[in-house]
């Protein structure tokens, strides 16, 4: 029984490992691409005089240790035209935005940034900052502690980190559960059976907690307010009546979408209509 039970734990290893080929193959293949694509990009640059994205990264963070605010935003948003993203090029691009005053813009790209580094607590208090800046005052409907709670340990790491933790966990599990298995002592088969049952509650929690945050960097249902106010309409259309007005750097959740316009929701329940050009998607 014991030859049977290893054989399939075995078997099921296995498929785990090579369930997990394809995503690093891809990762791999995709790391090999952007490296390309940064090459020819490069090759392109210096054939045609413009600069490259590193020396616009460079004349940014100057310009702006300098206080030209404007042309390191200018600068930051070049490399971001150019399909360049990450956690230190939104981040940047969100104080310079704020050092202008451009306080949507600003709050769009910390919560970008958020997203990709979810446990980064200078991004989180530059959020603070900016969002207390705003005009509307929302109170948001109460959530339940727990729920709380366990969203703000959730971002305390970001998917790839919650993901490698699991994969951890599920080694140790399979370990302890094979000295569960052969090993002939009997102190040494309880502590297997219950590390075991600790290391796999410690993989569910933690995979659900990857899966949570995957699900949150691609959520296209936040959006920012960019425009300075906007009226907020009972239905998709100019002439409806207006329920209230939002201003620059408001969150809201997209419910809904129909020729142009979007269906809001904002922290207080409160719905109503908005033209899309009036907010941009996080």
């Amino acid at each position: 029984m014991k030859r049977l039970l290893l054989f399939l734990i075995l078997v099921w290893g296995v498929g785990e490992a090579r369930s997990q080929q394809p995503a690093d193959t891809v990762a791999a293949d995709t790391a090999a691409e952007a490296q390309a694509v940064a090459t020819t990009a490069d090759e392109a640059s210096a054939a045609t005089g413009t600069e490259t994205p590193e020396q616009l990264w460079d004349r940014a963070n100057t310009a702006y240790v300098n206080g030209d605010f404007h042309a390191a935003t200018t600068s930051y948003e070049e490399i971001l035209a150019r399909g360049l993203s990450s956690v230190k090029l939104y981040y940047n691009l969100g104080n310079s935005c704020f050092k202008e005053g451009r306080l949507g813009e600003a709050i769009l790209y910390y919560r970008r940034a958020l997203r990709m580094a979810p446990g980064n607590d200078d991004i989180r208090y530059n959020l603070e900052v900016a969002e207390s800046r705003t005009k509307d005052n929302i109170e948001q409907i109460p959530e339940f502690f727990l729920t709380q709670w366990l969203r703000s340990v959730r971002h305390m790491m970001s998917c790839t980190a919650w993901s490698l933790l699991s994969l951890v966990a599920l080694v140790c599990a399979l370990g302890l559960f094979l000295v569960y298995l052969l090993a002939r002592r009997l102190s040494w088969r309880k502590g297997g059976f219950y590390g075991t049952m600790v290391a796999v509650l410690l993989f569910i929690v933690t995979t659900s907690f990857a899966m949570g945050e995957r699900r949150e960097m691609l959520d296209r249902t936040q959006a920012v307010v960019m425009s300075l106010s906007t009226a907020v309409k009972s239905s998709p259309d100019r002439s409806a009546t207006d329920l209230f007005v939002l201003h620059e750097g408001t969150l809201v959740e997209i419910t809904g979408r129909l020729e142009g316009w979007c269906e809001i929701t904002i922290a207080d329940g409160k719905k109503g209509w908005l033209e899309e050009k009036t907010i941009e998607t996080i």
